[in-house]
């Protein structure tokens, strides 16, 4: 008699939206692109959003989709999901989560449980609405509540969180904000604009001093 395997299927997607609101997507991205900028150079280093991680080999039916997580040791490229028993078994270290308006005390639980049980060793919990932060880390084996989050520095991104007037700021290891595409290119254009100042002034200075028969390159 021959026996057959079957393959297991874990699906790529759990049916639910990245995010509720124009508030929370806007906070995904950022800590998403910017978590991504602070280790772009670090091949080892996967960092994804919405995407669902699946902790124990067989079972599909184990599953969370963190809206971002951080994962050292694991290398960068695409994934239709993150199945850690095809992934040397590392589990996420990082995740963080944007609280909805929706979102019940009794699922923020669950997700916290989820995240303790199967070993991340820092989770951010950020509720735009009340503007408040909350954070936990492993310490001999325990997630552990972070008491003070104003200020705090991951030990693992080393990022620093703050609570401004507009919500959360995470600011990288050397001073630079976490930002949004649109703010980054927003950047961008007014360095691009910037530029061009620059080098309509040095072209009007060249003239001038041609006209007093001085050639500027000599300068």
């Amino acid at each position: 008699m021959q026996v057959t395997t079957e393959e297991i299927i874990y699906p790529s997607s759990d049916g639910q939206p990245m995010a509720d609101s124009t508030i929370q997507y806007k906070l995904i991205v950022t800590i998403k692109e910017g978590c991504e900028s602070l280790f772009q150079d670090d091949p080892n280093v996967f960092i994804a959003a919405d995407l669902l991680w699946y902790p124990v080999e067989g079972r599909p039916d184990i599953s969370q989709a963190p809206d971002t997580m951080v994962i050292f040791g694991r290398p960068k490229g695409d994934r239709r999901s993150y199945i850690q028993s095809r992934e040397d078994n590392i589990a996420p270290q990082v995740v963080f989560e944007i609280r909805s308006h929706n979102d019940s005390n009794t699922k923020m639980n669950k997700k916290l449980s989820f995240y303790y049980r199967y070993g991340v060793e820092e989770y951010y919990l950020y509720d735009p609405e009340r503007n408040e932060l909350e954070g936990w880390q492993i310490i001999e084996g325990s997630l552990e509540v972070i008491e003070q989050m104003e200020g705090w520095i991951s030990p693992r991104l080393g990022v620093r969180f703050e609570l401004g007037s507009e919500g959360l700021e995470i600011y990288k290891p050397d001073g630079e904000k976490f930002i949004s595409p649109s703010e980054t290119n927003a950047q961008r254009l007014l360095e691009r604009q910037r530029a061009g100042q620059e080098f309509q002034r040095a072209e009007r200075l060249a003239a001038k001093l041609r006209e007093l028969n001085i050639d500027p390159d000599s300068i």
